[in-house]
């Protein structure tokens, strides 16, 4: 079973207007609501893949039942630790740029934080754990080097998509896939990224520190696949970018559900690279035939 794990799960209320007036009334043209974090976005496609899997994390107050009806909605299987405080809100404004407003997320107990603790206890060998996005600020990033730890004890596998000191502190467990984009790669190094051999050759100092497999996503520009054997570059796909959220975790619910399946990291990245473009070009998470429609157009060469 893949698990993922989102700490500080949303509902994500994207708001299209034509402008934006800051001080003024703005009246929207259209609206909508979607459960939203980035461990969430993974269950979500997951199961458009019919990859069966289990949302947990931290889930409270009328804005939790929204985004847990949600997913039921869609057939996912959930396991959340109820909180008393409200899952937050996070509003997307569409109006020519996108700005987004992002809630704080509400406070973990410590009696909390050990009921997902004996989740995590409770797995086996036979599971992967997708831990994704921010953590509560009354956690901070830091419980991560918690929670991984125990997962990895009960013998599952682990996929971490974080950015910075996060991502870096979760290599030390060993983990399956880390997917950094090409500038977080840069940051992390403090180097400038002017080719595929740059982008190749930092990657692999990411393998060094622990990760089995890093995928470097490149916008606009394609991906690259790093693994202890090869690096694989799947071409940029053409179309018209419509969403910016929830690509990065299509890509990696489409790498984590295959290669669980086949353990083929080429056809994982081939899968990854659709969802995510795929995503990209819609305006919530792609649809499944969208993905496969995707995926027939997805090429990957070995370097």
């Amino acid at each position: 079973m893949i698990y993922t794990v989102t700490l500080n799960p949303s509902i994500d209320y994207i708001v299209r207007l034509e402008s934006l007036a800051l001080g003024s009334v703005n009246r929207m043209e259209s609206d909508d609501k979607y459960a939203g974090g980035k461990g969430i976005n993974v269950s979500r496609i997951l199961k458009r893949l019919e990859i069966e899997n289990t949302a947990t994390g931290f889930i409270g107050g009328f804005t939790g039942r929204f985004v847990k009806d949600g997913l039921v909605e869609e057939g996912i299987a959930t396991h959340f630790v109820e909180v008393a405080d409200d899952t937050r809100i996070n509003v997307k404004i569409k109006a020519g740029e996108e700005t987004e407003i992002n809630g704080a997320g509400p406070a973990i107990s410590t009696e909390k934080l050990a009921e997902l603790e004996s989740i995590l206890a409770g797995l086996t060998s036979q599971d992967t754990v997708v831990f994704a996005g921010s953590a509560p600020r009354s956690l901070g990033n830091t419980v991560y080097n918690t929670l991984i730890p125990i997962a990895k004890k009960a013998g599952a596998e682990v996929v971490c998509d974080f950015e910075g000191q996060t991502l870096l502190d979760s290599l030390a467990h060993e983990p399956l896939l880390v997917k950094p984009n090409n500038h977080e790669l840069a940051d992390i190094f403090g180097v400038e990224l002017n080719s595929l051999a740059d982008i190749e050759k930092y990657a692999r100092e990411i393998l060094v520190k622990g990760a089995k497999n890093v995928i470097i996503s490149m916008a606009g520009d394609g991906a690259l696949l790093v693994t202890p054997e090869a690096a694989y570059f799947a071409k940029p796909i053409k179309g018209q970018v419509k969403n910016s959220v929830g690509a990065g975790d299509s890509m990696v619910a489409g790498f984590t559900g295959e290669f669980v399946k086949s353990g083929d990291p080429v056809e994982a990245l081939k899968w990854g690279v659709a969802c995510g473009t795929a995503t990209t070009f819609s305006d919530d998470l792609a649809t499944a035939e969208f993905i496969k429609e995707t995926y027939e157009k997805v090429e990957v060469e070995k370097l």
